[in-house]
């Protein structure tokens, strides 16, 4: 394989590692689909602490590979009526600092990013178990089978520099449609969540510098998710979940020819606590560490998530 061919690919791996550590596809989330009365708002702030290696095609020119991004994530969450279904949207904005370090060509190096990635917005509509509902009517609601679908769009909106390997953002667009179920017994609820993510081309993939002159363009092959939670209400709003994943697929196609040893199947597993510290707010602290990675990172995830949430018309 020549050695820029190499590059390219060590370089797609490592922006994957860094402007994808919050991609959808690992991502670990309870109670996604658990519906609330219309009305409902909530701003959340998500702070993620990863550290770990980044796995490498064994071919490639890039060994040892060690990081520890910081992301933080500030989100808005509202729900509505859709055509009589409880529906809500979700948008969110990330910021990364990383510090990367490793070998390229047997030398050591090593790099540092900071600044915005890509925004994420959720749509989810409930399509049995969940009629919108004022709070009223919540109140007396009891949750059985929710079934529901959402449909998550990642936009291209994180700092890219086409002549840079490591990246902010991914200069492409993301969809993913998904199918989610949520069933209670008393204190016990299960999730699982199927989907797959769709992405649009980059246009200029690792392009205009001293190793590649030219225009590149990258594409992905969808990636296919699978996820499940098993949470225990202790009481109201104060609960825990036992979490994982696993994703597959994603082969990497660079000027139109796929990148051998592209394909990823990899699984992650962690756990989650709710806990409320007001009548408008709680925390949630997260934990998850890779249980297969075949490429990508293979990272120790802890997250603190504090939210704020209420009632009423926004104005």
């Amino acid at each position: 394989m020549p050695l820029i061919t190499k590059l390219r690919l060590a370089g797609l791996l490592f922006s994957i590692c860094f402007s994808s550590t919050i991609s959808m596809a690992q991502d670990l989330t309870p109670r996604a689909y658990v519906i609330t009365p219309i009305h409902s708002n909530a701003v959340i702030l998500t702070f993620s602490f990863f550290n770990g290696s980044i796995l490498f095609n064994p071919t490639l020119p890039i060994s040892d590979v060690t990081s520890n991004p910081k992301i933080q994530i500030a989100s808005f969450y509202h729900a509505l009526n859709f055509l009589g279904r409880s529906a809500n949207i979700v948008a969110a904005l990330p910021y990364g600092v990383g510090n990367f370090q490793g070998k390229a060509l047997g030398m050591q190096g090593e790099i540092y990013r900071s600044g915005l990635l890509d925004s994420s917005f959720r749509f989810s509509i409930n399509l049995k178990g969940g009629p919108a509902m004022a709070p009223r009517d919540y109140v007396k609601w009891r949750q059985k089978l929710l079934i529901g679908a959402s449909l998550t769009v990642i936009a291209p909106t994180g700092q890219y520099d086409p002549a840079r390997l490591v990246n902010q953002g991914n200069n492409r667009w993301g969809f993913k449609p998904e199918l989610g179920l949520s069933r209670r017994w008393g204190h016990w609820v299960l999730d699982a969540y199927g989907g797959a993510w769709f992405f649009t081309t980059n246009p200029a993939y690792f392009s205009n510098n001293q190793f590649s002159p030219g225009i590149n363009t990258l594409k992905q092959k969808p990636i296919g998710s699978v996820e499940g939670h098993l949470s225990y209400d202790v009481r109201a709003r104060l609960w825990a979940s036992l979490d994982g994943n696993f994703w597959y697929g994603g082969h990497n196609i660079l000027n139109g020819v796929e990148a051998p040893n592209s394909f990823q199947a990899n699984s992650r597993i962690g756990g989650t606590v709710s806990v409320p510290i007001s009548k408008h707010s709680a925390v949630k602290f997260s934990y998850n560490n890779g249980a297969y990675i075949r490429l990508g990172g293979d990272y120790r995830n802890i997250s603190v998530g504090w939210q704020y949430s209420w009632l009423g018309r926004p104005n």
